[in-house]
């Protein structure tokens, strides 16, 4: 099983990161756009406070929105606040979730997350990581994919390699970092293999859709492929 426990660690710190780079920015600079087509920074903060809440309800039985279009009126809503207002809510919604991971609970239990999608509820606190760790990126404030912890790196290319497994639009692909070989497959296993090559963040920034998208990975076997998006 995941270490929950860890990860919950590791929550807290990603959280804290996004925290004080978000606190040297102005109102001016919130609004402007973020590395998300159609939203601002504002999108992204007021996402990462609705999904705070979102997967406190998700441990506590409830359906994780009220709809997917609640979802996208919450944020819409809260998008265009004030900054200390922003700051405040991602904080204090951070913290309601780091407190349900305080409670004594089955962790192996199956909890459904959105579009009748499951897991394990020791993997929900990595799921949250993820939600930090990339839209801190997606901000565009000076925080990369680069600058990522090289364990979240890893585990979240295994991650999406394994979402990406089987699809039948992806042909198969073997990704491989430069420095020390490590290996992970993904795509289909029909069509002509490709293999990638490159350092950890080019390989996340492909299979996210993030940054140069893997524009400067080393590519044999075929054209750098198209992934759906996320």
């Amino acid at each position: 099983m995941t270490d929950h426990v860890h990860d919950l660690r590791s929550v807290r710190k990603a959280t804290d990161r996004l925290l004080t780079a978000v606190a040297k920015v102005d109102n001016a600079t919130l609004a402007e756009e973020s590395h998300l087509p159609g939203w601002t920074r504002g999108h992204i903060l007021a996402h990462l406070a609705r999904n705070a809440d979102a997967l406190v309800n998700v441990f506590e039985g409830r359906p994780m929105y009220e709809s997917a279009a609640a979802r996208d009126a919450d944020i819409e809503r809260d998008a265009p606040r004030p900054l200390e207002i922003q700051l405040a809510d991602v904080r204090e919604t951070s913290e309601r979730f780091l407190a349900q991971g305080e409670v004594d609970q089955d962790w192996s239990r199956t909890v459904e997350l959105r579009n009748g999608v499951t897991d394990l509820a020791s993997n929900v606190p990595f799921r949250r990581l993820v939600e930090v760790e990339l839209h801190h990126v997606d901000l565009n404030i000076g925080y990369t994919l680069g600058d990522l912890p090289e364990e979240f790196a890893r585990r979240e290319i295994a991650f999406l390699a394994d979402r990406w497994a089987g699809r039948p639009e992806v042909p198969p692909v073997t990704l491989r970092t430069h420095h020390d070989d490590s290996v992970w497959k993904t795509g289909s296993t029909e069509g002509d293999p490709v293999t990638l090559s490159g350092p950890l963040s080019e390989l996340l920034g492909w299979l996210a859709g993030r940054e140069l998208k893997g524009a400067h990975l080393s590519v044999e076997g075929g054209p750098l492929p198209a992934l759906p998006p996320l």
